[in-house]
């Protein structure tokens, strides 16, 4: 009788507690949801227990898949990065690296990084996870991600891509031609602001103030709730109310006057975008090139970003 390898179906398991489903699991592997399945089954036959409870809406694990799981996540990720290092005694660095990213680092670092990065590195494939919601790198599988400074875990590794944000409260030159310019954050209760909810707590946030080295904070009122940054500011830019955001997501805005900072003296500077990781995945050659060329490029648009803020 042929001796099943201990790891069929691994793959697959991690996959589809990764994905949550059995089709987005073959997405991510390039195979058919059957051939998926088929693995899964396999595995549950082997180990003698069910890994999922699957219904017609969800996909979730059993007590036996969430123990398996936390076993083989750090498992899993060691391997990777295993086969990661052998990258020093290639020519190029090659590989996946995945990278979750919010939507102001589109433009500000992804945008004008990526094109020379896969002329330098043509053999790394670089995969970018949109999402502005506070992401376990580990868990998810991530080589790392970019979020501003202050929401980065403590016992990351964080290099800064960006200068410090100011933050600004902004609205457009029709906004306040119809209803005048806030002079002081109490005046705020007097307009229509663009509220924003945090996609993981899914608190509203409030607008953050300084005023004689005293933080204080406001809870903005109107009939607009988003849990996107990008939308906020297009609202904005339609002049139905106005926005709280940094500098840095609407320096082009600012610069061609579609958008106005008002408040300016009383509003806070916080650490800029960070780029953060695991301590034991800097020493992926993947993931070291592209923390060198995110400094590169930081130093190459240094005075652009002084400018905007």
């Amino acid at each position: 009788m042929a001796r099943t390898d201990a790891f069929t179906g691994l793959s697959e398991f991690l996959a589809v507690a990764d994905r949550g489903g059995f089709r987005s699991a073959a997405a991510e592997l390039g195979v058919t949801p059957a051939a998926v399945s088929q693995a899964i089954r396999a595995l549950e036959k082997r180990i003698g227990l069910p890994l999922f409870q699957r219904t017609t809406r969800r996909v979730s694990l059993t007590e036996a898949g969430m123990k398996l799981l936390a076993s083989l996540k750090p498992a899993a990720a060691q391997i990777v990065d295993s086969l990661d290092a052998l990258g020093d005694l290639r020519a190029s660095p090659a590989g996946l690296l995945r990278l979750s990213v919010p939507r102001m680092a589109i433009s500000l670092v992804i945008e004008p990084l990526l094109p020379d990065f896969h002329r330098a590195y043509p053999e790394i494939q670089v995969e970018v996870d949109v999402d502005d919601a506070a992401i376990d790198l580990t868990a998810a599988r991530f080589d790392a991600g970019i979020r501003v400074g202050e929401f980065v875990d403590q016992d990351m590794v964080a290099v800064k891509i960006t200068p410090d944000i100011h933050w600004s409260v902004i609205g457009s030159p029709a906004y306040f031609a119809l209803h005048g310019r806030p002079n002081r954050p109490e005046d705020l209760i007097n307009h229509t602001c663009i509220r924003f909810r945090f996609p993981t707590s899914r608190q509203i946030y409030r607008w953050e103030f300084e005023r004689d080295r005293r933080e204080f904070s406001f809870e903005p009122r109107g009939p607009f709730i988003v849990n996107d940054s990008a939308l906020q500011i297009s609202l904005a830019l339609a002049g139905v109310g106005l926005a709280y955001s940094s500098n840095l997501a609407v320096a082009s805005e600012l610069a061609g006057g579609r958008l106005e900072r008002v408040l300016e003296r009383f509003l806070p500077k916080t650490p800029g975008l960070f780029l953060y990781f695991p301590a034991r995945s800097q020493t992926q050659p993947k993931l070291r090139v592209f923390i060198d060329a995110a400094r590169a490029m930081m130093k190459r648009r240094r005075v652009e970003f002084l400018k905007s803020a």
